[in-house]
């Protein structure tokens, strides 16, 4: 019975000690000092304590459950923000990926003036180390001992320095944002606020509004050609002639001057619109409770309406029924034609009650059959995340082909199947609770592996005295860089405050701080910021390792 329980290879011992990691972590996890808690980032920290008092893991198993731990994490984070992804990006993505790259540049510019102040104490590899456990990025610390190995490097093993760093590391970041937050007295329920007003710009988000028909040139057109002169999409929800019933109109039908309408489009086009019929209705109300014409919001569900376009439902055959608005991943988008249509998707539709009832069936709205997530498709695309991890990618005058890892490449595919996924006709629906469950699951074996890993060697620095110079030294490289940009973010580009916190997460490509951002907010606006700055940040971190190995490969 011992033996089973102690031995490294054990399965039984191998379940227990990542149990005992893991529900202790999480537990201390939840104490909070002056209103902060670390959250799961604790389990790190019980990890190297187990690490250290003998609770040894077989290193295959240690390996394997760190990456797949990480994989899990970054995959999910990937299909959660993949469909705001690239709006995001252009609406404040170049300012927030120049950040992260200026934030980059000066954790390198820290990390070479501090090897030239240690005057030879310190040589550049084990900075390096050091470096990348400030920073938290293992992917960066993996490509720079692969890089180490083909030049012929015999020195001690970098990994050390990595692992005295880390921890400090992951605390700076959380210590960066928390000094920011108080420097600029952020209010958290404000932001949120400000955020969600935010989003609602960038996203475009319809609106409805009321038209009269008094241009004497749309007496008699039909909807469908009135739309093709004003060239603005938009549509038509309701209709009432002067002293006639409320009707919900098709793509054929004819409007009248004196025609009341209900329009429902883009902001930015409401202006045309009005123009284009005449002028605004105030004070109309053609959504009165007696009105024939419901409306209600569908669920999409069925399967086989995954990856159709709008157009493909030919709404025109249910009877005078049109989609107002599509809801989706927490936006509120314009129901183009052209859009394709995901599982999980909710659908505003208007029309008479028979063809509603016609249309949801078409669809599905039943909400049960997405309770089980899409095993196939996840795994599909965890599949060509690790076939884009692994692909070297050769640049010119660097001996070692540049990776993007085990966490850059399942998390671009992730962001491109819930972009692009339902394209390709590829069920990527996840519900929030799954969703959840695996990312938290994924996070906390990884830092849980992580810190078991580091708690023996972690030590013996310590003993020797060089761990805390690490550790001293890491810690100035990863505040200082974050402080000063993020100092930039909030005064000059008036940043949302949790953006900023997720660029910095991103920045650093930390998982356990974007888990503290999420104890912020239930918003994902810091799981935006990190996404759409971590693919950039990811691909810098491993190449600028091998870049300062090449630059000064003559001094060491």
């Amino acid at each position: 019975m011992e033996s089973v329980l102690t031995s490294p290879t054990s399965i039984a011992h191998i379940v227990l000690v990542y149990a005992l990691v893991i529900s202790v972590g999480l537990a201390l996890g939840r104490i909070k000092v002056f209103g902060v808690s670390l959250g799961v980032t604790f389990v790190l920290f019980v990890g190297l304590a187990a690490g250290h008092f003998g609770m040894a893991i077989e290193p295959h198993v240690l390996t394997f459950l760190r990456d797949f731990g990480l994989i899990l994490f970054i995959f999910f984070i990937g299909l959660q923000v993949g469909p705001s992804f690239f709006s995001s990006f252009k609406s404040g993505g170049i300012i927030l990926n120049g950040l992260a790259a200026g934030a980059i540049v000066l954790s390198i510019l820290v990390t070479i003036l501090l090897w030239a102040l240690t005057a030879g104490l310190i040589d550049l590899p084990t900075m390096l180390g050091v470096h990348f456990g400030a920073v938290t990025n293992t992917p960066g610390l993996g490509a720079t001992q692969e890089a180490l190995a083909v030049m012929g490097w015999e020195g001690a093993d970098i990994a050390v320095a990595y692992a005295c760093a880390y921890p400090l590391g992951v605390v700076g970041i959380i210590v960066s944002a928390i000094i920011i937050r108080i420097l600029f007295r952020v209010n958290l329920a404000e932001e949120d606020k400000a955020w969600e007003a935010d989003e609602a710009d960038k996203n475009e988000a319809p609106s409805s509004f009321y038209v009269e028909v008094v241009n004497d040139f749309l007496h008699g057109q039909t909807i469908q050609s009135i739309r093709q002169f004003i060239n603005r999409p938009f549509v038509c929800a309701r209709i009432q002639s002067p002293g006639g019933p409320i009707r919900s109109p098709g793509p054929d039908t004819e409007v009248f001057k004196g025609d009341i309408l209900r329009i429902v489009s883009e902001s930015e086009h409401k202006a045309g619109i009005v123009a284009f019929f005449g002028k605004e209705a105030l004070g109309v109300d053609l959504q009165i409770q007696h009105s024939p014409i419901h409306s209600e919001t569908v669920l999409v569900t069925d399967p086989k309406v995954n990856g159709l376009k709008i157009s493909d439902l030919h709404l025109s055959h249910y009877d005078g029924l049109n989609i107002t608005r599509l809801f989706r991943a927490g936006m509120e988008l314009f129901p183009y034609r052209s859009i394709h249509l995901q599982l999980g998707d909710r659908l505003r539709v208007v029309g008479p009650e028979r063809a509603i009832m016609r249309f949801t069936a078409r669809v599905g709205n039943q909400s049960h059959k997405l309770d089980h997530p899409n095993i196939i498709s996840i795994f599909v695309g965890i599949a060509l995340g690790i076939l884009a991890g692994v692909l070297p990618i050769a640049i010119p005058g660097i001996p070692v082909p540049v990776k993007l890892g085990l966490a850059g490449g399942p998390l671009i595919v992730a962001i491109l199947l819930g972009r692009y996924g339902p394209n390709l006709r590829l069920a990527t629906y996840t519900t929030n609770s799954a969703s959840l469950m695996l990312r938290e699951l994924g996070i906390a074996f990884f830092l849980a592996s992580v810190g078991l890993a580091a708690g023996d060697g972690f030590l013996q620095a310590f003993v020797s005295g060089e761990g805390f110079a690490y550790m001293a030294l890491g810690l100035c490289i990863t505040m200082f860089p974050l402080l000063i940009v993020g100092y930039v973010a909030r005064r000059f580009f008036s940043l949302n405050y949790l953006s900023i916190v997720g660029m910095m997460a991103g920045t650093t490509t930390d998982p356990p701080a974007l888990a503290y951002a999420a104890i912020l907010s239930e918003k994902n606006s810091s799981a935006v910021a990190y996404s759409t700055v971590y693919p950039l940040a990811m691909f810098l971190r491993i190449l600028t390792g091998q870049a300062l190995l090449l630059i000064f490969w003559a001094e060491l």
